[in-house]
């Protein structure tokens, strides 16, 4: 069983929101034999209700990630639900060749620490910066983890040749591979 770790950001996590948040949350699980940890943040920013969820899938292989905004915390909750398991299902082929194959693979992202820096006399500020360990993958599972993410790039280091790949989101749908030499 998953470990979660639900937070609150100005709002308090009641017994019974954290067991609807356990409960709901909690049916991602029986897609895969082992989920190490669900971190849920909920948090109320004006009139909106906000939930994020991150999981992490066979021993910090993969990550799913889900946020939704209503008016309504318990909706968001059910619609980041809704969410995540459409990428699942969306993702399940490859999902399930990848589990398939000799399980999962080390991590494709290991955020190592988080930095926030802001320099008010520069042109372009930068206001947050991340590390991560770059993980071998090929292109196809690239694309997959930047999907499961619902992000529009992905970093990853290409398995065959060893170098820093992007792989990206194109405006018509398609996507694009950005190779660097060096």
């Amino acid at each position: 069983m998953a470990t979660f770790n639900i937070r609150g950001k100005n709002i308090e996590i009641t017994p019974p929101l954290r067991e609807y948040v356990e409960k709901r949350v909690g049916k991602i699980t029986k897609y895969f034999d082992i989920m190490d940890e669900i971190s849920v943040l909920l948090s109320v920013e004006k009139e909106r209700q906000i939930v994020e969820v991150t999981a992490e899938v066979g021993r910090g292989g993969l990550i799913l990630r889900g946020q939704e905004s209503t008016g309504d915390m318990y909706t968001s909750i059910d619609l980041v639900v809704e969410k995540l398991e459409r990428q699942i299902h969306k993702q399940k082929t490859r999902l399930e060749r990848r589990f398939r194959n000799g399980g999962m693979r080390a991590e494709a992202f290991a955020e190592s620490k988080l930095q926030v820096e802001h320099d008010d006399d520069s042109d372009y500020p930068i206001v947050k910066t991340k590390h991560f360990v770059v993980k071998p993958m090929d292109v196809q599972e690239a694309i997959m983890q930047m999907n499961l993410l619902n992000h529009n790039f992905f970093v990853f280091r290409d398995a065959t040749t060893e170098q820093i790949c992007v792989v990206y989101k194109r405006t018509a749908g398609a996507y694009g591979l950005l190779e660097f030499d060096g």
